[in-house]
């Protein structure tokens, strides 16, 4: 009981995990906006590809009764570092908001 009960916890941390790096990113790009590092045709394209990649995990999630699986987690976790970079990039370009 124990075993299942670690086993569980661990479940909840991984998709925890996921939930706290799109939230660590949607304040990473609201940080760009308010510094006017993003433009705003980089936030509404950061935005999007965020807005997909929640979809993404809902329906995933929906899908397998609340749980992402081990390949989905390995995928969601590389579309968010394709994002994260994408972030950086976008706030480092020398491309600012007026």
């Amino acid at each position: 009981m124990i075993a299942g009960s670690l086993f569980v916890t661990g479940l909840t941390a991984a998709q925890s995990k996921v939930a706290k790096r799109a939230e660590n990113q949607q304040d990473r790009i609201a940080q760009g906006v308010k510094s006017g590092q993003l433009t705003a045709g980089e936030t509404a394209k950061l935005e999007r590809k965020e807005t997909d990649i929640n979809k993404q995990v809902r329906a995933e999630r929906n899908f397998n009764g609340g749980k992402l699986t081990p390949g989905e987690r390995r995928q969601v976790n590389g579309e968010q570092n394709r994002m994260s970079k994408q972030i950086y990039k976008d706030k480092h370009n020398n491309a600012v908001q007026k």
